[in-house]
């Protein structure tokens, strides 16, 4: 029986006679496959359109024109972003019919422009793409174009990233707050291997969330929160509309709402203070106390819950003060959300700073790869960049449908508690009418 013979011809040199005709100096980039083969096509595009551009403004090659404004002044090497690299091509110049100025291709300028790259960058380092590990992530676009690329090496993407980060921290601390309608914002602060950074969260009243800004130092610092509050009144936002604050429960951010934004109602985050009253008890006396703080918290009559709290407080006086004291410092702020009459899946998602914490998550995850914050201005560049990353995977929050409910809650409150002050103003001012 006669045996067939295979023939094992590597496949990049099977290329049929037609394909090969057709394709001419494209042959070596098609061998290389698909993506080869469109940047080589691409880029005698690119060549194909900058020289109609010429022609537009020159006009046609050999044809004597008095009236042109312009002059062909041959070519020279020229770069365009391709693929989070820099790219090597030929471009035509084009100088004034005076010769005294040298008139910009359009076409060129669009394609040579670097910010594609320095977005391209930032994507990947966002994502986990160390700067030594760059190059290896990049298209295959052919060796011949590889051999012509650059801006791929380790300093120059460490420019190209300080570039982009310090363009999102402007981005971030320059947005205009004016036609923002909060209902809720969120402030916590972010560690940083010795450094910290706050980060304010806004939700608008139809549930959408907004990296408001960010500010070096911590809640703990009064500076710090006065800064942080103040910057947004001057970016717009509105210190008179309703807003329910959201904090860890830090003295001097509280102080901080209370001198910016007057009268505004707090609520403190139930997993900070569970946490700190909870770390001023022994192992064994934590799963009891924790269990008796959410079931009073989870009550939806505020004079009830409010009693639970208290009896609570009691009876740990007199074997833990130090937990006592925990709880009952800010222990009516805790009930906020219970007091306005906010429950349901709303109550759930805003009695926590767990909205906030979650963006947080995100920054970390975005900086997993810098071993080394050389900078105050850098932890700031790299949490810009993450925030707003961030914000790009944003979804409404969960119960933003009873958000209408909590603004108009809010407003009554308000308005509640500004009677008794404008009462009490008016009495001492007759009072001094009368002695007059």
């Amino acid at each position: 029986m006669k045996k067939e013979t295979v023939s094992l011809v590597p496949a990049e040199a099977v290329l049929p006679p037609r394909v090969q005709e057709a394709l001419g100096q494209l042959v070596g980039a098609a061998k290389e496959g698909l993506l080869a083969l469109s940047v080589g096509v691409g880029l005698g595009v690119l060549a194909e359109l900058m020289e109609e551009e010429v022609i537009d403004v020159v006009g046609a090659k050999g044809k004597h024109d008095a009236e042109r404004v312009a002059v062909r002044h041959g070519h020279e090497s020229g770069e365009v972003t391709l693929g989070g690299r820099r790219v090597q091509v030929e471009r035509p110049r084009v100088r004034s019919a005076d010769g005294r100025s040298e008139l910009p291709l359009q076409t060129y300028v669009h394609f040579a422009d670097r910010d594609p790259l320095s977005k391209v960058v930032l994507e990947r380092m966002l994502a986990g793409v160390s700067t030594r590990r760059y190059r290896s992530t990049a298209e295959p676009v052919g060796s011949e174009v590889e051999q012509r690329a650059r801006s791929t090496s380790k300093s120059s993407v460490s420019r190209l990233l300080v570039e982009r980060t310090r363009r999102a921290l402007g981005e971030l601390m320059s947005r205009r707050l004016e036609d923002v309608r909060l209902a809720v914002m969120m402030i916590d602060g972010l560690e940083l291997q010795g450094r910290t950074n706050v980060v304010a969260l806004g939700i608008t009243t139809e549930g959408v969330k907004i990296p408001l800004g960010l500010w070096e130092g911590s809640t703990e610092n009064a500076t710090v929160a006065t800064a942080l509050l103040s910057d947004l009144v001057e970016r717009g936002l509105d210190p008179e509309q309703g807003i329910l604050f959201v904090i860890d429960g830090a003295k001097a951010l509280r102080k901080a709402i209370r001198n910016v934004f007057g009268y505004a109602p707090v609520q403190r985050c139930l997993r900070h203070k569970e946490r700190n009253v909870t770390e001023h008890l022994p192992e064994r006396e934590r799963p009891a106390v924790k269990q008796r703080l959410r079931r009073a918290w989870a009550l939806e009559d505020h004079a009830r819950a409010l009693d639970q709290l208290r009896r609570l407080a009691a009876e740990l006086d007199r074997s833990y003060p130090g937990a006592a004291g925990s709880l009952r410092e800010g222990m009516e702020e805790t009930l906020t959300l219970t007091r306005l009459g906010v429950g349901g899946n709303l109550k759930r998602t805003l009695e926590s700073t767990n909205p906030c914490e979650s963006m947080i998550e995100i920054v970390r995850r975005t900086q997993r790869n810098v071993k080394r914050w050389s900078s105050g201005e850098m932890a700031l560049r790299w949490t810009a960049a993450g925030m707003l990353e961030a914000e790009r995977q944003f979804r409404k929050i969960i119960g933003y449908r009873e958000l209408a409910t909590l603004v108009i809650a809010i407003e009554h409150d308000h308005d509640t508690r500004r009677q008794p002050i404008a009462a009490h103003t008016v009495s001492k001012e007759a009072a001094i009418v009368l002695t007059t």
